[in-house]
């Protein structure tokens, strides 16, 4: 299952995170392990999380490194420390969709940015040496893997922001 994407106006969101560089066969390994560390940072200060956990894809090169951050919504941060760094995700209009199965990321990522071409939507997006950097990209993790264990029916949202001025 892939939902219809749709756009929709969003708040600036704080998130506490772990940055790291991976690469596309390591990256289920990744996300594993940090989301467990940045849940387990915020156990230990006794701060609640205030939404789905989350991979931030900052640059991606498919074929080498993929720069991400695995974070956790919070209401505000204000403490952080060296692994565990403080952000926000910025205001504005996204677009998105929801998708059901754990191994459709790929396939629902490439679903939204053609529709975006279809639409003539412009990402905030922009090319660098290390690949194609993002304002924010996300895939939000909607299903708690500890409460649904089949893959098969774990529920991700994909969301990408828009640059700030559209061609319409």
């Amino acid at each position: 299952m892939i939902t219809e994407p749709k756009l929709e106006n969003r708040h600036e969101q704080h998130y506490v995170a772990i940055r790291t560089y991976t690469t596309m066969q390591e990256l289920d390994t990744a996300i594993q392990q940090l989301r467990g560390e940045v849940f387990a940072w915020l156990g230990k200060r006794g701060v609640a999380p205030a939404g789905a956990p989350f991979l931030r894809n900052l640059v991606i090169d498919m074929e080498a490194l993929l720069e991400i951050e695995v974070g956790i919504p919070v209401a505000s941060a204000s403490s952080t420390d060296g692994r565990v760094t403080a952000g926000v995700l910025p205001a504005g209009q996204y677009a998105s969709l929801v998708y059901a199965g754990w191994d459709r990321g790929i396939e629902a990522n490439a679903a939204l940015l053609d529709w975006g071409v279809q639409k003539g939507l412009m990402w905030d997006a922009w090319e660098t040496e290390k690949g194609r950097a993002f304002g924010a990209r996300l895939m939000s993790f909607l299903t708690d893997p500890n409460e649904e264990p089949d893959q098969a029916k774990w529920e991700t949202e994909v969301a990408i922001r828009l640059a700030d001025h559209q061609p319409w």
